[in-house]
């Protein structure tokens, strides 16, 4: 009789996979901020002073660069290493439900309030007329960790747990989480920027209590950046986040061993398990609408166990080629074509015209529904490649 034969996964398919769990703009932070560490490691560029936040040369030179590549340079590689991981659970829960394009647009604003803080503390310490705190002003600071407290201070005020883990050694309740990291980080780390995480705390608490709100465009902001033909190749990657589909619920992603429903905004297994540190919360079974983070177009893969009727996957192919032709369909002044908008009540019949019949035999003797068939080539306008990428989507 033959024996049970048990196979584990090698390490680079592991890596693959959870490099495939992390979306799009997370991935390319992570990408450009080790490529620029390696870079310098290897021309011997360790000049910081040169890019680095420094308040006096913002002030005296305008350099406003600074605010930039201070948080792209790192100084040694546990420093990078450290801010990378920690971003990869923040940024990609942020990502999957904000969507790509208002993440960048979210840490560009975090990135330029936290320096607005920055300078605006240190030339009140600096004139104050009680005592010149000059340090603050000649204070070079490089890394991500600031925009990574902000980040902190968002996800959990979203996630409406209790407590938090610090590290898996103890709890605290989650509103000192922040407070406490800041605490535990001046005083186990050398040459830590106290002025830096604390002004990324403070941008944090401005964006959850709505103080930032005047500077947060609507959502056709976002649908045009999407778009647009400039960001065309990455808005076809698939760990490209869509934010036009509209997010119906401001909690975020449930990462539980049940069999539970996480509403499209799921994540592979290898990934849960990486993430396992950050506290578990119950499915959200009836959303309420929150016009903040309208991002759920796309998502990277499916829970294992999540099972989907027919119907809904149906409507839910139905509901993204809507969004593509009524974003999409353009005519060559820049105005949109009357003839794109695409009613709801229009029979799916009239959109399968895309597809020839070629391919919906093609796609059919891979042993697909026809019906199926028909409306994947009539979401992915046409797209072989696409249709069978949502085809599979709907047998996971």
């Amino acid at each position: 009789m033959r024996s049970n034969i048990v196979t584990e996964v090698g390490v680079p398919t592991r890596v693959g996979q959870w490099w495939e769990g992390i979306p799009f703009f997370t991935s390319a932070i992570m990408l450009i901020c080790g490529t620029i560490y390696l870079m310098c490691l290897l021309v011997g560029y360790d000049s910081f002073v040169e890019i680095c936040f420094l308040p006096a040369a913002i002030l005296s030179h305008f350099q406003v660069y600074r605010i930039f590549t201070s948080i792209l340079f790192h100084g040694s590689l546990l420093h990078v290493l450290f801010n990378m991981l920690a971003l990869v659970p923040l940024g990609s829960e942020l990502e999957r439900i904000m969507g790509s394009i208002r993440m960048l647009y979210l840490t560009i604003l975090l990135a330029i309030s936290n320096a607005i803080i920055h300078l605006s503390i240190a030339v009140v310490m600096a004139h104050n007329p009680f005592h010149h705190y000059d340090n603050f002003m000649n204070e070079c600071a490089i890394g991500f960790s600031g925009i990574l407290f902000s980040l902190i201070v968002i996800e959990t005020s979203l996630s409406g747990i209790q407590s938090r883990s610090v590290f898996g050694l103890f709890s605290v309740p989650a509103q000192w989480y922040v407070w406490i990291l800041l605490v535990v980080f001046q005083l186990l780390m050398t040459n830590v920027s106290f002025l830096g995480h604390l002004c990324g705390i403070m941008t944090g608490f401005a964006y959850i209590y709505g103080l930032l709100n005047f500077l947060l465009p609507g959502t056709s902001f976002y649908s045009a950046m999407e778009s647009s033909s400039l960001l065309s190749s990455c808005v076809r990657r698939h760990k490209f986040i869509l934010c036009t589909g509209g997010n119906p619920s401001a909690q975020l992603p449930t990462y539980s061993g049940q069999n539970t429903m996480s509403n499209g905004l799921s994540f592979p297994n290898v990934w849960r398990n990486l993430s396992s540190w950050m506290p578990h919360r119950e499915t959200v079974t009836e959303p309420q609408q929150d016009s903040r983070f309208p991002g759920r177009g796309r998502t990277l893969g499916s829970a294992q166990n999540q099972t989907i009727s027919a119907d809904d996957s149906e409507f839910n192919l139905q509901t993204r080629l809507l969004d593509r032709s009524s974003a999409n369909r353009q005519s060559s002044d820049g105005r949109h074509n009357d003839s794109a908008v695409v009613d709801q009540a229009t029979p799916i019949q009239n959109q399968r015209s895309v597809a020839s019949d070629a391919e919906i035999q093609k796609l059919v003797s891979m042993g697909f529904e026809k019906t199926q068939v028909e409306v994947a080539l009539a979401a992915a306008d046409g797209d072989v490649n696409i249709a069978v990428e949502i085809l599979m989507s709907q047998k996971d």
